[in-house]
C-alpha cells in the first residue's frame, strides 16, 4: 500500500471511535433514543473489511452499524443527524442507531433483527449471480446470530446456488450477555460452515491488516466464481451490548486485557515502528478527526427534525 492508504485506514478507526465516544454521551443526554450499540473496540474490523471491497460490492450488516457506515463512505455528519433522528441523518431520521443505509455507496443498511439480513444478502448475491456480474456481497452478522435459522438456511442457499457472498462473523465473544460457550455446541464459529462444505478460516479482528488481508484473499476467491467463503474475525466490545447493559456478566480484568491489543493503539505502534508515520502525522489526525466530530454534532444538532407531511414518504418504492 501507499503511505495515505497506511493513514487513511488510521484515520478510518480514529473517526469511528471518535464518533461512538460522542454518541455514548449523546444519548447520556438524552439527545438519542431507542437503543444504541456502540462499536468501540471493533473498528478494525469493518475497516480492514471494507478497504479490501471494490465499488461493486455490496456491504449489509446487523444493528452495530455506525463504524461500517462511515467506512462506507457515509459522513460523520449523517451518521451523527441519523442517531439524534434528524433529517439530515442518513435515512432522514427515521432509521436511527440501527438502520443507517445507503445503496448509493453500495451499503444495504444495518438491520434490527439479529440475522435476519443474512437472507436478504444471499439475495443480493442471487442479483449478482443472475445477472453475471462480479460483485460480491459482504454480510456481517455476531456470533450470536449463528444459533438461529436464518444463519442455516441463508448459508446452505449460497452454497447451493455458489453465490458470491462473504460471511462474515465478528466473534466478540457474547451474543449479548452469553459467552459463545454458553450458547454454541461449536467454539470456533467458522467450523459451522465446514457442515455445508464452505471453505473458511479465522483471522485476528484486533490487527486492520490482518483483517484486510483476509478480505483481499476471500474477496478474491468468491469474485473467481468459487462460491461463498465464511471467513471468523475474532473481536472484542469495550463497552456492553447496548447502553442499557449493566454488564454484570464479565470482569472489568477481561476488558482490560483485551484493551491491551487494543486495535488502533496496536495500529499507531505498527505504523511508528515501520517508520511509515511520525507520532507528529498521527497527532494531526487524531485532532483532526476531533474538529471533524465536533463539526458533525454541531450540524446535527442543528439540522431540523422531519417535517410531518413527510411522515409516510419511503414506505414503498416508486416504479
Amino acid at each position: 500500500m501507499e503511505k495515505q492508504e497506511y493513514l487513511d485506514l488510521f484515520h478510518q478507526m480514529v473517526l469511528i471511535r471518535r464518533v461512538e465516544e460522542e454518541a455514548a454521551q449523546l444519548y447520556q443526554q438524552g439527545k438519542i433514543g431507542g437503543f444504541l450499540h456502540l462499536y468501540i473496540g471493533q473498528e478494525a474490523v469493518s475497516t480492514g473489511l471494507i478497504s479490501a471491497r471494490k465499488p461493486q460490492d455490496r456491504v449489509i450488516t446487523a444493528y452495530r452499524d455506525h463504524g461500517v457506515a462511515l467506512n462506507a463512505g457515509i459522513p460523520a455528519t449523517a451518521v451523527i443527524a441519523e442517531l439524534l433522528g434528524k433529517a439530515t441523518g442518513v435515512s432522514k431520521g427515521r432509521g436511527g442507531s440501527m438502520h443507517m443505509a445507503d445503496v448509493n455507496k453500495n451499503f444495504w443498511g444495518g438491520h434490527a433483527v439479529v440475522g435476519a439480513h443474512l437472507p436478504i444478502a444471499a439475495g443480493l448475491a442471487l442479483g449478482d449471480h443472475y445477472r453475471g456480474t462480479d460483485g460480491v456481497t459482504i454480510c456481517m452478522f455476531g456470533d450470536g446470530a449463528t444459533n438461529i435459522g436464518f444463519f442455516h438456511e441463508a448459508v446452505n442457499l449460497s452454497k447451493v446456488w455458489n453465490l458470491p457472498v462473504l460471511w462474515v462473523c465478528e466473534n466478540n465473544q457474547y451474543g449479548m450477555g452469553t459467552t459463545v460457550e454458553r450458547a454454541s455446541a461449536v467454539i470456533e464459529i467458522r467450523q459451522k460452515a465446514e457442515g455445508y462444505c464452505i471453505p473458511n478460516s479465522r483471522v485476528d479482528g484486533m490487527d486492520v491488516l490482518a483483517v484486510r488481508k483476509a478480505a483481499e484473499e476471500a474477496i478474491a476467491q468468491v469474485r473467481n466464481g468459487n462460491g461463498p467463503y465464511f471467513l471468523e474475525v475474532m473481536t472484542y466490545r469495550y463497552r456492553g451490548h447496548s447502553m442499557g447493559d449493566p454488564e454484570r456478566y464479565r470482569s472489568s480484568a477481561e476488558v482490560k486485557k483485551w484493551q491491551e491489543d487494543d486495535p488502533i493503539g496496536f495500529y499507531h505502534r505498527y505504523l511508528i515502528a515501520q517508520k511509515i508515520a511520525t507520532e507528529a502525522e498521527l497527532d494531526d489526525i487524531d485532532q483532526g478527526v476531533v474538529q471533524e466530530v465536533q463539526a458533525a454534532v454541531q450540524f446535527a444538532e442543528s439540522s431540523p427534525e422531519p417535517a410531518l407531511e413527510t411522515l409516510f414518504d419511503d414506505i414503498y418504492a416508486d416504479d
